[in-house]
Parts: structure tokens; sequence; C-alpha cells
């Protein structure tokens, strides 16, 4: 990595930690959450704080970002990733105090802002009929280089044969938070987002949405893990989203759960 790349890679980190400082939770462990947990783990963690276990600072972004800042000894202490690959290879790395556990499994959907002239169907049907008469200007769905809910976004929609007509339409977002914020202000005709964004009330009021089949895409499998050095207070974390209030929120932001497949 060059220094021009490293700088950038490190300023990157630090806008993330800063973007989400909290002066009370200064001394909190830090753990990356997939961009698509967001409102799930931040209910969670508020959850486990109320519980008297303790008190974690957040950090969102793609997994691809995160696994790349982990391997460059970012200073996480544990990392709930979108897509178990990125886990495996921290694994492998030796960065991880062990292979982790699958906590969830997502779903992608379509969703479109109030007013657009697209319809919210999950089969893409009105998609196609869009491209052909000329209503689709843009579309957002999440850079598929780094961020799994964009990769599996790509794989509807060459499962549905668009994706070669759709691609110059295309508006990326860094992660899937962010393309759901593209998607929802109108900046674009709608997009494909997680469904646990789209079960969040502050998005679910700015659209229409409707899931894809989850046979048009791998399975976007989920996977968490302690990163070594973890201290007492993440390691009860870990435990907490394992236990039966932490599935209760994650059921409730749309998630499939372990034992539950």
């Amino acid at each position: 990595m060059s220094f021009f790349k490293r700088m950038q890679f490190w300023l990157l980190g630090l806008a993330l930690l800063a973007s989400s400082a909290v002066p009370a939770w200064a001394d909190s462990p830090v753990v990356a959450g997939a961009a698509d947990l967001k409102f799930a783990l931040e209910e969670i963690a508020a959850r486990f704080r109320d519980d008297g276990k303790g008190e974690v600072k957040l950090v969102f972004g793609s997994s691809g970002n995160f696994y790349r800042q982990i391997e460059q000894n970012a200073p996480f202490q544990m990392f709930l990733s979108a897509d178990e690959g990125f886990v495996f290879k921290l694994a492998d790395a030796g960065k991880t105090m062990d292979r982790g556990e699958l906590y969830a499994v997502g779903r992608i959907g379509i969703i479109v802002p109030h007013g657009s002239p697209l319809k919210a169907d999950g089969e893409f049907k009105d998609l196609a009929t869009a491209l052909t008469d000329g209503r689709l200007k843009k579309f957002a769905i999440a850079n598929p280089e780094h961020a799994p809910y964009g990769k599996r976004a790509e794989e509807a929609l060459k499962h549905a044969e668009l994706w070669e007509r759709i691609k110059d339409k295309l508006v990326l977002g860094e992660n899937v938070s962010q393309t759901a914020q593209f998607a929802t202000s109108g900046s674009t005709q709608g997009g494909i987002i997680a469904y646990s964004l789209a079960k969040a009330p502050a998005v679910a009021k700015l659209g229409d949405f409707a899931l894809i089949p989850d046979t048009w895409h791998e399975p976007l499998k989920q996977r968490m893990v302690l990163l070594k050095g973890a201290g007492e207070t993440t390691q009860t974390f870990y435990r907490y989203m394992q236990q039966p209030a932490a599935r209760a929120i994650m059921k409730k932001y749309g998630f499939l759960l372990p034992g539950e497949l």
C-alpha cells in the first residue's frame, strides 16, 4: 500500500470514529457493524446498556472496508460482517480470537420513494418496463466491490437479465445505509436496500418496499467475531448478541436467525 493510500485509509478510519464519537463513551470499546445493522444494533446496544452490562461504541460501514481496516490493525474489538467470508479471511490471517458465529441471514428488496414513477415490484417487472419506456433515470445499489448487499443486488439484477441494461443508470452507495438515503431522497427513482433498513420506521415512512426472492442471489450469511485483544465488555456484548433479548430485536428487523433457518 502506497503512503498516499495508507493516509487515505487512516483518515477514513478516523472519520468513521469521529462521526460516531460520543464524549461520554470515550473509553468504550469500538464495535464495527455492517451498515444494514444500523437500527437493529443501535437498539441492542441501548438494551445492553440499560441492562447494566456496559457500553460499546458503534461504527457502521461496508463490511469490505472494515475488513481492510482490520487488516491494517484498526482499533476495533468486534466485527459484525454482512458477509461471513470477510470474517473467515481475518481468522485465517490471525486477526481474530476464533472463526466467529453466524448471527443472521439478511434479505434484500427494492424500495421506491413516494411519488416515484417506479413501482416497488420485487420481481423487477416494472423495473424492466421502466428501462424500456424511459421512466428510469437513476437507480441506487451499494457498491458491489466492497458492500455485500451491493454484491447481492448485482446478482439479483443479473438473474433478472437487467444488469447490462441498468449499469449506466446506477448510483453506487458507499454502503447499504447510504444507498437507502439515495433511494428514498428522490435523487434516484429507487434502489435495492437491506430489508432490515426498510423495516426501520425512519426509512419505512419514506417509500414503498418489496422483497426480492432469496433464490435470485447467494445468501447473505452474516457472521460476527471477536478481534484479538477484545476486552471483557466486548466479550459480554458478543455473548449478549446470542441471547433472547438481542435475537428478538434482530428478528423484529427482518433477519433470519441461527436455529430458525
